[in-house]
């Protein structure tokens, strides 16, 4: 139950974290948006290491989290990216569903073959992408949906091997293991930025913005950490990935973003089979 509910909070934090980074983005773009977030996040959990003591991470723990900080990185910039240029109650859902997907495949190796539940699951998420996807009466996809589609699937990618290697590096650290992730992902966003002679200037009405998705973000990472530690691998990953509830809710209450009734249905049944994979 602990483990449950802290994988559904993460969720809560993660969606908010989500829905104000791709506002930020789509103001200053997403790789300075994606790499001030990571860095107000990092700031954010030095700020508690003399508040919670942990002991120094060992090799094994630097390792991983350094390989799943970049992975995190890549799969937070898809989906920025993803959300400035479609939209959120398109692009979040799709995303989650890869990234709930790729644990529970890792989980084949290690407690064996899924029930028959979790093929379930993955039908109703096929059906899911195609319905989330229909933007126009016609119900055929639209061309603005099939231009950044790529996007949300290459996030969700990048955050289902981020749940993997982060659950293997925070068996007993929770602090530690985020500020190895978060300054791997800064500095790889960096150079990238110093590489393309992209200027690192932020405009002053964008700043809250990168602030609430930077906290938010870091929060859903240490629920997520603690849901693992609490609970197996693939419960703690598909319950976190309940984020895009969260937000497609705060695009419909505060951007009025309109849902047509076979996205409701698609997010329905996107939510469903990521709350069916915990069953199993």
């Amino acid at each position: 139950m602990i483990a449950s509910l802290l994988g559904l909070a993460s969720a809560l934090s993660w969606g908010t974290g989500d829905f104000a980074g791709g506002l930020a983005s789509r103001k200053i773009g997403s790789y300075r948006a994606v790499m001030f977030s990571l860095a107000i996040g990092l700031i954010f959990t030095l700020a508690a290491l003399p508040i919670i003591h942990e002991t120094f991470p060992d090799k094994h723990t630097l390792l991983w989290s350094s390989i799943a900080g970049i992975v995190g990185a890549i799969g937070l910039l898809a989906l920025y990216e993803g959300l400035r240029r479609g939209r959120l109650s398109v692009v979040a859902p799709l995303s989650a569903l890869l990234g709930a997907a790729v644990p529970i495949v890792a989980g084949v190796f290690v407690d064996g073959q899924p029930q028959p539940i979790i093929f379930l699951a993955f039908a109703l998420a096929l059906i899911a992408v195609v319905l989330i996807s229909i933007e126009k009466s016609s119900d055929t996809f639209s061309e603005s949906v099939r231009n950044y589609l790529h996007l949300p699937l290459i996030s969700g990618l990048g955050f289902g091997f981020y749940f993997v290697l982060m659950h293997e590096a925070s068996r007993d650290l929770v602090l530690g293991p985020i500020i190895i992730a978060r300054s791997s992902g800064t500095i790889a966003i960096a150079l990238f930025l110093l590489i393309k002679r992209e200027s690192f200037r932020i405009e002053s009405g964008s700043w809250h913005l990168l602030i609430i998705s930077g906290l938010f973000d870091v929060g859903g990472n240490a629920l997520y950490i603690l849901a693992g530690q609490a609970g197996r691998l693939d419960i703690s990953a598909v319950l976190s990935s309940l984020y895009p509830g969260m937000t497609v809710f705060l695009a419909w209450f505060i951007l009025k973003e309109k849902i047509q009734f076979s996205q409701w249905a698609g997010i329905g049944l996107a939510l469903v089979a990521i709350v069916l994979m915990t069953t199993a």
